[in-house]
C-alpha cells in the first residue's frame, strides 16, 4: 500500500509540473506591443496593396490583431527595397512584407535579399495571370500572339509589372519558352505597379500586359481591354469563363501568383506561431473568402514545413526558366 506521505509528494510534484507547464506556456506568449506595418512591394493600386488594405480592414473589424496597423508601399527592385527593410530588423515582429514570390526569384537573380535571408510565415492566397490587350488589337487569341512573336519576336512590346523575373513576366516568358522561342528577347517595359502597366496599354505604349486576374475585373468589365489567354490549368468561372487557358492554345504554361507573407529573420518560436495563427484566421472570415471570390484568387493557405517544402520547389521550377531569360546567377544553386 502506498503511504500518505507518498501521495502527498507525488501530488505537490504534479502540481510543481502543472505550474512548471503553464510559465512556460506563459513565457512563449507573445503578441504586439507597437503598431504593425503591412509592407507591400508595389506602388499604391497594384494586386499586394488591394490586399494588404483588405487584411487590415479585416484584423480591424474581427479585432485578430489587437494593436493599429498601417500599408506602407515600399516597390523596387522586384521587392528588394522591401525585403531589405525587413531583414535589418531582425527578431521584429511588428512589419509583414506581403508580395509575390520575389523573394525566391532573388535568391536565384541573385539580387538582393532571398527568401532563405528572411522568415517566409503563410501564404494567403494564389491567383493566376491573365493576358490582355485592347479591344482593337489584332491578336485575337493567345495562339495568333505567340505565332507573331515566332515570325518577330521584337515586333510587340509587352508591359510588366512590378520587375524582371516575377510571375507576370514567367507568364509570356514561359509560353514563349515552350514555343521555342528565346523569351529573353522579348521587348519587355517594366512598371512600378499593374495598374501603371494597365495604364500604359489603354495609352498605346505597349501593346501586351500580363496581370493579375483581379487587376482585369474592372478594365475588361469597362471594355477597355480584351483578356487571350489566362495562366491557370483549367478554364476559370465567372466573368473570365470565356478566356481560354494557354494550356487550351496549345502552350503548357501554367503560372501561379503567390499571395504570400514574410518577416524579420530571427523571429522566436512564439512570434511565428501568433502570425501563423493570425493570418489562418483572417482566411477564415468571409470578407477574406468574398475578396478571394472578387478577384478570382484561390483559398490555398500554406504555412511551417508545407510553405517551405513548397518554397523549395517553386525555386527549383524558376531556376530553368529565370536561366534562359538570362536573369539567373550563374552561382546561384
Amino acid at each position: 500500500m502506498r503511504s500518505i506521505q507518498t501521495v502527498v509528494v507525488n501530488t505537490a510534484c504534479a502540481a510543481c509540473a502543472m505550474f512548471a507547464c503553464a510559465g512556460a506556456q506563459a513565457q512563449l506568449a507573445w503578441k504586439p506591443e507597437r503598431p504593425v506595418e503591412i509592407i507591400v512591394t508595389c506602388q499604391p493600386g497594384c494586386g499586394p496593396d488591394i490586399a494588404a488594405r483588405t487584411i487590415q480592414k479585416i484584423w480591424q473589424d474581427h479585432k485578430i490583431v489587437q494593436v493599429p496597423s498601417v500599408v506602407v508601399n515600399k516597390p523596387g527592385g522586384g521587392g528588394a527595397v522591401a525585403y531589405s527593410y525587413i531583414q535589418q530588423k531582425p527578431g521584429d515582429a511588428h512589419a509583414l512584407v506581403l508580395s509575390g514570390a520575389g523573394a525566391v526569384v532573388n535568391s536565384i537573380m541573385g539580387r538582393g535579399v532571398g527568401y532563405k535571408d528572411i522568415t517566409p510565415v503563410a501564404m494567403m492566397a494564389a491567383e493566376y495571370v491573365g493576358i490582355a490587350v485592347k479591344p482593337e488589337s489584332p491578336f485575337a487569341s493567345g495562339r495568333a500572339l505567340l505565332d507573331a512573336l515566332k515570325k518577330d519576336v521584337n515586333a510587340i512590346t509587352f508591359g510588366v509589372a512590378n520587375s524582371l523575373g516575377n510571375a507576370n513576366h514567367q507568364a509570356i516568358a514561359l509560353a514563349l519558352k515552350v514555343e521555342g522561342v528565346p523569351p529573353a528577347k522579348a521587348k519587355t517595359v517594366v512598371f512600378q505597379s499593374g495598374a501603371n502597366a494597365i495604364a500604359a496599354l489603354l495609352g498605346n505604349h505597349v501593346q501586351v500586359v500580363p496581370a493579375s486576374v483581379g487587376l482585369w475585373v474592372n478594365p475588361a468589365k469597362a471594355g477597355q481591354v480584351r483578356l487571350i489567354a489566362v495562366t491557370s490549368p483549367k478554364r476559370m468561372s465567372g466573368q473570365f469563363a470565356n478566356v481560354p487557358t494557354w494550356r487550351e492554345q496549345g502552350t503548357d504554361a501554367v503560372v501561379s501568383v503567390w499571395r504570400m507573407i514574410t518577416m524579420a529573420p530571427g523571429l522566436t518560436p512564439a512570434q511565428l506561431a501568433y502570425w501563423q495563427d493570425a493570418l489562418k484566421k483572417t482566411t477564415e472570415t468571409p470578407e477574406w473568402k468574398r475578396d478571394l471570390e472578387t478577384n478570382h484568387q484561390s483559398d490555398e493557405f500554406m504555412a511551417g514545413r508545407e510553405l517551405a517544402q513548397g518554397l523549395d520547389a517553386l525555386y527549383a521550377q524558376l531556376k530553368a526558366l529565370l536561366t534562359d531569360l538570362e536573369l539567373a546567377k550563374p552561382t546561384a544553386k
